[in-house]
């Protein structure tokens, strides 16, 4: 029927639009409605690092691994992808997300010009900082920290080198890189804003704006636990120490870490492994994180977990075979300090835990146990590993369930994908790879997938063998593909019930890859999902980037009858369970619903339905304790501000009952009595308590005796010290008493100093003959055994293990097997003997478990060491040296010693640095070798600080040796060698000179000649410790003579060997009589003289304690020399050795506890009842009875940290062995305090050494001062003093220089060119490191490497010209030259100046230059050009030739870095190239080497750091 004419105008427009919309309507369902997802491949051919989503979007940025490591971007979810444009790929090294911001990103550069994003990746810009992007290992991947709430603010550290040394440095910005950022802070180890983390706040909203922190090295080769941390809100103007402990600053700064509302520092100490941990809420108030006394914080032995916004989840290693750790999980309560056992034996490797809770839901985790842990322990079995959950927070635990069977998951410790192991933000989904059965199977072989949606209440297994899985559109969509390590996938497999049923899509045009990743975006809400995988064949492989997305999958979006209500965490009756106060519930899609939510971007969020209050929603109050199901009070009460004002300790005041509602806790209060209601309590009660050996005030010396049962003549002793912040107070010693060519007794341990002694029975009858003290961590020890067994301690002496060496030790060498590694303590290198048949050779074999597992390192080795150390930033912290036999044969003639390294071992074999080398030496960051002329029959010393290049020792030209063979390496001060080299070789007249070096080790000057050395080339040279640059020597008077014994004298240098005095001996003696001479300050006439180095018998022993600040002790005599030892008497020093004062007649034995404030004496080798001890730095002597009949003591000792009251006397009473302990706690029970605002007050004295030549008491360019108690004060140092408590630094002296390379010291103290001799060409520096930007002209003069002195006449700047090295003009004009603004203020600052003289003079040239006379007038016109514009010419002519000379300047050096831009010179050359091409040549030590390491015993790294000489000869 064809339609009515009335209706033909309208029906022409309307008709086709109808007809349209109903074949749209009715083919809808048929556009949307896809049987599988849309599937895009991208290929690559680099491989893809990890791929970043900004934040809700579906743009994607990631960074090819490979040259010229392409930046791609996605702006639709990884379907297509294109170069990121604006940028210069070949120079990115890091891609960086912000954290807080969803449209910024950034692209740094190893140089100083970077570039950022702020709209996803589609534009970039340019910005620059003043640093390079550090390389430093622990900073990789750290280099900038976001602040929480404002994107512009941006923390970033770089660093600045000067030649091989590098040093970190922090800049900010508050703009978001739009200007250039600032300077912060440099020698920093990390620097973070307070608001880092969403959750975390001060408090107060303008301290939330700018405060930030720091952990600051005290210096570029300082060690860790001299880092401290610093506080400042105006971007370091002002900065002040965190007082982490109570109300002092802490020392040893390892690492920070934000964790929900927590900030945690974590410290350490010398000599000890283990570690504390301090918490805070707000930045201001800090406390010590409390463990269980059995699960101490070790280093490497701790990983802190995900976890809640109300307490903090720490796993702790607690197994003592590093192969196979094991763990236990403690709970904090909710500030963090306290924390509990949840369970023990978890699965974890060295730094990760099978532990992940489940995402957004609280109170419920999963966790991997080793059920077996008994047999690991003990019997080297493998683990079989249990998974299980928990809902209530911790408090029980059950197992995971598939039906009636448990099923077992691989965790953490097995990653096989990005992102958290079995949940995302999809409300009660958790997938995850496992097996049924009693114990976990093998990963690929026995792996099934298994799904939860009830948040792993109960499981389903899902499609078998392993899986890489994600999470799409808040749980609606499932996405899983087979894991293999072979390229042939060729599928993925999607759910979209929860797992109850499996669809496969195809990879298009039969691909087949090896997947690496699979993932979405954060949230998982999105219906897009990224696979990145590799596919082809080992020759030909290519990379590529899969998008799958299900988009129009279904036909509808859901609806809320698609919807459904769950509750988390149900208990066996199906009842929601109550977690802080509150049950959550969540709206979800219904399995079966067949809808996406499609709300993309927008997480489901929990509804909490709040519970009644019960016990469990409480926790103890601060200062209380748990103790069953009370909470018990271990510290002082806090009262409120206006109560106890009065001293009454009978006052009261409402406190706390002891429990508190846990912070953020949800739940209803109830009717009736509450938990947390507040209690009576007395005002004492709100005092701190005593305790940690205070003492019992008694007044009494206690005396303990014990003697060895057996007959022996010798004991081996070694205290374990303790780190300052150890949570343990015992004194422990392992003694081993011995006997002369006979078997050494049994071990015997004491945890009280010597008042009781146990013989462990896991050592008793072991062959046990040498006991090894860790190098760096004294709560390890070392059983030596005359088979391969090797025993240990780790928890000082409460418990033993073994471990089997791969060779038995070679008892011929007399060198101690060992070597540890400074930062790590279970990385071991074993010096042993292999013989086959009857051919021996010795070889090296390396552990990093602590002896489970072996390698080899090195055959026919003399020796190997541990190079690589956290305080070198300049070598390989896992860097290992050896020397060893070029050939692997046991023939000496043509098989020299090579020196070799590896950074990596296993993964880098070693490399020959140096051949035909005699020996190695270590001594606080330099590396000295000597090397041997064969032909010449002499040795040559060379350098290194990287460990690779070596540089030859250039000594004095006016230092002649005819055949330099002995070398021996003294304890070297930071920065600079003591090298002592042998000048007198005939039988015992062994003497030489000590020649002190420049900063890198090469270049050396005369400190001091004819210092005494004994046959051993041991050599009189002591360092005072704790106090930098204050040195003793003893030196041949009589050098020439042959006919006559070695007549010695004492000399001292308080500047690091730069000057040396002689000691001023004191008026009286002990007895108050006056000497045979006296002098003032010393003379060659008369002076005090003490027995050094060489005449001990104890090579550890030393004049001084680290403790006891400027305290020294000696025997010797007054007189022109030193005179018999039998003849010597009693000599100490409180000031450093400034003056001195005899306290004994005779040779008496020392030690100082109490941090120098007990000083014991006893006689040496003299039949006695008695010791003498004063309390009041030796004004005064008391003597205390410790045996009822004379005996001998041998030795008295104590803590070396100065921190006991309690002192051992060993010694023998005929055939037997005793030791004695003298505890003096009794004496009192108060601690001293410091009163800073009132010095009368205080227990405390200010005291700062002085330097007798320099009026201001400077040393190397600082005043130190030092925290001493009073002599007259009674009471105990409660706490480990602050080793410097304040720092002044001082105007540049010519103390602070010492003598150049070429110049000597003449007769009135002047540094002048040695007579014929040339100066060193100032620019080698430049040959020497070609990425040295400077060099300076001569003066004669070097800085001291210790001094830190700024100003002054004596400034570097002013005392040195510099000029750029070729190459380096530009960076050198950045440095030193004038900036464009300084140029034009240059210029019109005297042109405008000249023209305001010019106008003056011109409108007063009458008046005020013509002679006035009445009725005269002046005959020039001001006005008149004669005089205005020359005038004006002239101005501007002085104007401009004024500024010329800085014009000139500056544009020559222009001119100059052009040039050497146009020409091509630039820097060539690494950061380790200051050796130059021809770097060979390294050098030598005790024995030379062996300085005080018989019986295995082992110098403290300590003793490697001591500071040591400086330049010229005595003035």
């Amino acid at each position: 029927m064809r339609p009515l004419r009335p209706l033909g105008a309208a029906t022409s427009i309307w008709w086709p639009t109808i007809l349209l919309l109903t074949f749209l309507l009715s083919t809808a369902s048929t556009v949307h409605a896809k049987d599988e997802p849309t599937i895009a491949v991208t290929p690559f051919k680099s491989r893809p690092s990890y791929l970043n989503y900004f934040p809700d979007s579906n743009v994607v940025l990631f960074q090819e691994t490979e040259r010229p490591r392409t930046v791609w971007r996605s702006a639709d979810g990884g379907a297509t992808w294109d170069e990121v444009e604006g940028i210069e790929h070949d120079k990115a090294i890091a891609l960086i997300m912000h954290k807080y911001s969803p449209d910024r990103a950034y692209i740094l550069t190893t140089g100083n010009v970077h570039w950022m994003t702020k709209d996803k990746g589609e534009t970039w810009e340019k910005f620059t900082t003043d640093a390079y992007t550090s390389d430093f290992a622990d900073t990789f991947g750290n280099w900038m920290v976001f602040h929480a709430d404002d994107p512009d603010k941006i923390l970033f550290t770089g660093m600045e080198c000067d030649g091989l040394f590098c040093n970190e440095v922090t800049m900010y910005t508050t703009n978001g890189f739009q200007k250039k950022p600032k300077r912060l802070l440099s020698e920093t180890e990390g620097c973070w804003w307070a608001k880092s983390s969403p959750m975390f706040t001060t408090g107060k909203t303008d301290v939330d704006d700018t405060r930030i922190l720091c952990i600051v090295r005290s210096g570029i080769f300082s060690p860790q636990y001299k880092n401290r941390l610093y506080v400042s809100d105006n971007f370091f103007q002002d900065k002040k120490e965190v007082n982490l402990n109570g109300n002092r600053p802490v020392q040893g700064i390892v690492s920070h870490a934000e964790v929900t509302k927590y900030m945690l520092i974590a410290t350490s100490s010398p000599n000890s492994a283990e570690m504390a941990l301090f918490v805070t809420d707000d930045t201001e108030t800090w406390h010590r994180a409390v463990f269980p006394q059995d699960h101490t914080l070790s280093e490497t032995a701790y990983t802190i977990l995900e976890s809640t916004n109300y307490s903090i989840q720490i796993d702790v290693r607690s197994s003592k075979r590093r192969s196979a750790p094991m763990g236990t999980l403690l709970t904090s309560n909710s500030n963090g300090t306290y924390f509990t056992r949840n369970i023990e034996h978890t699965n974890r490797d060295q730094n990760y835990v099978d532990f992940e809770k489940v995402t957004g839901i609280q109170g419920i985790f999963l966790v991997n146990l080793v059920d077996n842990w008994k047999d690991v322990e003990n019997n080297d079995e493998d683990k079989k590993i249990k998974t299980k959950i928990t809902f209530d927070d911790g408090r029980t635990f059950g197992t995971v369930r598939s039906g009636d069977e448990e099923i077992h998951l691989h965790s953490v410790t097995e990653l096989n994908n990005v992102g958290t192991v079995f949940s995302s933000p999809a409300p009660g989904l958790v997938m995850g790879n496992g097996n049924k059965g009693k114990y976990l199977k093998d990963y690929r072989k026995s792996s099934s997938l298994f799904i939860s949606d009830d948040a792993g209440k109960t499981w389903i297994q899902g499609p078998k063998g392993p899986h890489k899985y994600e999470f799409g559109d808040q749980g609606s969509i499932l996405l899983a593909i087979q894991d293999s390590l072979e390229a042939d996938v060729q599928e993925v497999k999607y759910s979209l019930d929860h797992g109850q049923n499996w669809k496969v899509a195809q990879f298009p045009d039969d691909l087949k890859i090896s997947p690496w990743a699979l993932t979405t975006t954060q949230d998982s809400t999105s219906l897009k999902f990224l696979i990145t995988g590799q596919t082809g064949s080992e020759d030909d492989v290519e990379y590529v980037i899969i998008s799958v997305d299900f988009e129009g999958l279904h036909e509808a979006t859901c609806k809320e009858s698609d919807m459904e209500d769950w509750f988390a965490r149900k208990d066996k009756d199906g009842k929601p369970r109550c977690v802080m106060g509150a049950k959550q519930k969540f709206h979800r899609r219904k399995k079966d619903a067949e809808c996406f939510i499609k709300s993309e971007f927008k997480e489901a969020l929990p509804e909490p339905v709040p519970c009644d209050c019960t016990d469990a929603d409480f926790e103890c109050d601060f200062n209380f304790v748990r103790d069953g199901d009370e909470c018990k009070l271990e510290g002082p009460v806090s009262a409120p501000k206006d109560a106890c004002k009065t001293d009454n300790p009978d006052e009261t005041f409402m406190g706390p009952s002891g429990w508190r509602l846990i912070p953020g806790n949800q739940c209803k209060r109830t009717d009736g009595s509450q938990k947390d209601k507040k209690k009576k309590w007395k005002c004492s009660d709100a005092k701190k308590r005593p305790g940690g050996g205070g003492g019992s005030g008694s007044g009494e010396t206690d005396v303990t005796f014990h003697a060895f049962k057996g007959e022996f003549d010798h004991i081996d002793k070694h205290y374990l010290e303790r780190g300052d912040l150890s949570e343990s107070e015992d004194e422990t010693i392992i003694a081993m008493p011995t006997k002369l060519h006979e078997a050494p007794g049994n071990i015997f341990v004491t945890h009280d100093h010597g008042k009781t002694w146990k013989a462990p029975k896991e050592l008793k009858d072991k062959g046990i003959t040498n006991i090894i003290t860790h190098t760096y961590v004294k709560d390890m020890v070392f059983f030596l055994t005359t088979k391969k067994n090797v025993y240990y301690t780790t928890n000082r002496g409460k418990s033993f293990d073994y471990f089997e060496v791969p060779y038995p030790l070679d008892r011929k060498s007399g060198m101690t097997p060992f070597s540890f590694h400074p930062n790590r303590p279970d990385w071991i290198i074993w010096h042993g003997e292999k013989c086959i048949e009857e051919k021996c050779h010795a070889e090296a074999a390396i552990s990093m478990d602590r002896g489970d597992n072996w390698n080899t390192l090195a055959r026919y080795v003399n020796r190997c060491e541990f190079t690589g150390n956290k305080a070198y930033k300049f070598r390989s912290e896992s860097q290992i040296l050896c020397s060893a036999r070029a050939h692997e044969t046991g023939d000496v003639e043509g098989n020299p010693l090579q020196l070799m390294y590896t950074d990596e071992f296993p993964k880098e074999e070693f490399t020959v640095a140096l051949e035909r080398v005699t020996r190695f030496a270590t001594m606080a960051e330099f590396i000295v070798v000597a090397t041997e002329n064969e032909s010449e029959g002499t040795l040559k010393a060379l350098a290194s600080l990287d460990g690779k290049h070596y540089a030859e020792a250039h000594f004095p030209p006016n230092f002649h040796v005819p055949h330099q063979n002995i070398y021996t390496v003294l304890d070297s001060s930071t920065h600079a060698v003591n090298l002592f080299v042998a000048t007198e070789q005939e039988e015992n007249r062994h003497y030489g000179s000590i020649l002190k070096s420049n900063s890198n080790g090469t270049s050396y000057v005369m400190s001091i000649s004819d210092v005494n050395a004994n046959d051993a080339w041991n050599v009189d040279f002591e360092k005072m410790l704790g106090l930098e640059g204050v040195v003793l020597v003893n030196i041949v008077a009589n050098p020439g003579s042959d006919s006559e014994p070695k007549n010695l004298q004492t000399r001292i240098s308080h500047n690091d060997g730069a000057e040396w005095a002689f000691l001023s001996p004191p008026q009286k003696d002990a007895e108050g009589k006056a000497y045979a001479c006296s002098s003032r300050t010393g003379d060659e006439m008369c002076a005090l003289h003490l027995h050094g180095y060489t005449e001990r018998e104890d090579r550890l022993k030393t004049y001084s304690s680290e403790s006891a600040i400027g305290l020294m002790f000696g025997t010797g005599n007054v007189g022109p020399v030193l005179g018999d030892a039998r003849e010597a008497d009693t000599f100490m020093t409180r000031d450093a050795g400034l003056t001195w004062k005899e306290i004994k007649k005779g040779s008496w034995l020392w030690s100082t506890g109490d941090q120098g404030s007990i000083i014991v004496v006893v006689p040496k080798a003299t039949k006695t009842k008695v010791v003498s001890y004063s309390l009041d730095g030796g004004d005064s002597w008391q003597d205390k009875e410790i045996s009822e009949s004379e005996v001998i003591v041998t030795d008295v000792t104590t803590l070396r940290s100065g921190s006991s009251r309690n002192f051992a006397l060993w010694g023998y009473k005929g055939s037997h062995v005793f030791v004695v302990n003298l505890d003096f706690s009794g004496l009192t029970d108060r601690p001293c305090v410091h009163d800073e605002d009132d010095a009368e007050k205080s227990d405390y004295e200010l005291w700062s050494p002085e330097h007798p030549l320099q009026p201001n008491g400077c040393l190397f360019g600082r005043r130190n001062r030092y925290l001493r108690k009073k002599k007259d004060r009674t009471c105990y140092n409660a706490e480990q003093l602050q080793r410097v408590y304040e720092v002044e630094t001082c105007e540049c002296t010519r103390q602070d220089y010492e003598c150049d390379y070429n110049y000597e010291l003449d007769n009135h103290g002047y540094c002048t060119l040695v007579e014929g001799l040339q100066p060193k060409d100032p620019e080698q520096a430049c040959r020497d490191d070609p990425d040295a930007t400077e060099w300076r002209e001569l003066t004669g003069l070097r800085p001291i490497p210790l001094s830190t002195c700024k100003g002054g006449i004596f400034d570097p700047d002013k005392v040195y010209k510099v000029h750029p090295c070729p190459g380096h003009e530009e960076e050198f004009e950045k440095k030193h030259g004038v900036s464009g603004w300084a140029i034009f203020f240059a210029v019109m600052t005297p042109i405008i100046l000249a023209s305001l003289v010019g106008w003056w003079v011109y409108n007063n040239w009458q008046s005020n230059f013509g002679q006035i006379r009445l009725g005269e007038q002046n005959g020039f016109d001001n006005d008149s050009p004669l005089v205005k514009y020359p005038v004006m010419a002239v101005a501007a002519v002085v104007a401009v030739i004024g500024a010329l000379p800085l014009l000139a300047s500056s544009v020559g050096r222009a001119a100059s870095s052009a040039f050497s831009r146009f020409t091509g010179r630039d820097s060539s050359g690494g950061r380790y190239g200051w050796l130059g091409s021809n770097g060979t040549r390294p050098f030598t030590t005790r024995d030379s080497f062996a300085r005080g390491r018989g019986d295995y015993a082992i110098v403290d790294e300590d003793e490697g750091e001591l500071l040591g000489d400086d330049s010229d000869d005595e003035a």
